[in-house]
């Protein structure tokens, strides 16, 4: 990894994936941010003077524009895919433009990628709702797991490797529970949706930790799943508001009760490759490269499935204050 473009890259993910580049990977010669926003990346910009870091380049652009993308992948050798529209009630409204960017836009990456005659490795990030989706969202977060997949079948002799890392919510994120939760606290009530509703938690620290784990290991093929805790939205909103009323506001629509990241029917082709699982193509080429490697690749159970609700692990009340202090504001106190 030398030269690296992001798309997306003003994101929450892409800031963090920017900053573990910049302070740990000296060899890293170029990195090019390349998101739509003139502002956020002006704003990202400040952070990072020119003359201290003259390897990086911001590139405006769309993923949704192919021939823009194929500019700004000149002479570049891995590519994070994190550009995407997120929202679930957005998606629902706006279902067309979803799929126009997070569909269409990463088969512009896949065909923008095959087109270059120097990258060799693309890692796309998924999401949990892509798993058994109900909503627009995570059915078209599915359509791309399944672009960039396939996107090795079409590789021919072209040096080139795509794989996908598929991880729940990233506490802290823009627009997630979290920070929601921290701000609805000072008017002294916090809406839950369904008492029973859990959810996957991974930090912004370990999702930046595990694309770079993929982008060092991966074969191509594959779609990597970590192994995280769960948290209950009441334990989040106890950790936070303890004293705040809370008020059942039912389900949005598209949304789920618990989250998936590995079903039943994805159990036939998942191994557990030790701190993550890998779902892996049916061929069993890259099962096999695993083997010639001499990585340990442990079949899970037939109809094993990783979800949220039944998951072995999760945060208690007390942790997710110790998490969020960490993670989000350091000044954390519940209210």
């Amino acid at each position: 990894m030398e030269r690296v473009l992001i798309t997306g890259g003003t994101g929450s993910f892409g800031k963090a994936f920017i900053n573990s580049i910049l302070t740990t990977r000296p060899e890293v010669t170029r990195v090019v941010i390349f998101s739509r926003d003139e502002l956020k990346q002006w704003e990202l910009e400040q952070c990072y003077p020119k003359h201290q870091y003259p390897q990086l380049r911001f590139f405006l652009g769309d993923i949704r524009d192919q021939v823009r993308l194929r500019s700004a992948l000149e002479g570049i050798d891995t590519v994070v895919h994190a550009a995407a529209l997120k929202q679930v009630p957005a998606a629902e409204y706006n279902p067309i433009e979803f799929i126009n960017t997070n569909v269409l836009g990463s088969e512009n990456v896949v065909q923008a990628c095959l087109a270059s005659s120097s990258v060799r490795l693309v890692v796309a990030l998924s999401t949990d709702k892509a798993a058994a989706p109900i909503n627009l969202y995570g059915a078209s977060k599915l359509c791309a797991d399944k672009l960039f997949v396939a996107a090795n079948n079409i590789r021919g002799d072209r040096d080139i490797r795509f794989s996908v890392v598929r991880y729940g919510n990233v506490m802290g994120s823009r627009g997630s529970v979290i920070p929601f939760y921290l701000n609805k606290a000072k008017t002294g009530m916090l809406p839950i949706t369904d008492p029973a509703m859990t959810r996957f938690n991974i930090s912004l620290r370990d999702g930046v930790k595990m694309v770079s784990w993929a982008i060092a290991n991966a074969i191509g093929g594959e779609l990597f799943v970590p192994k995280i805790p769960s948290y209950r939205i009441t334990d989040v909103a106890e950790a936070i508001g303890p004293s705040c009323d809370k008020q059942i506001t039912g389900i949005r629509p598209g949304e789920k009760i618990h989250e998936e990241m590995i079903t039943v029917a994805d159990s036939f082709s998942t191994f557990d490759i030790g701190k993550y699982y890998a779902i892996l193509p049916g061929d069993g080429f890259v099962l096999h490269s695993y083997q010639c490697a001499g990585i340990v690749t442990t079949p899970v159970p037939h109809g094993f499935s990783y979800n949220s609700g039944s998951n072995k692990e999760f945060l208690n009340v007390e942790q997710l204050r110790l998490l969020i202090r960490e993670h989000v504001d350091p000044a954390f106190q519940p209210i």
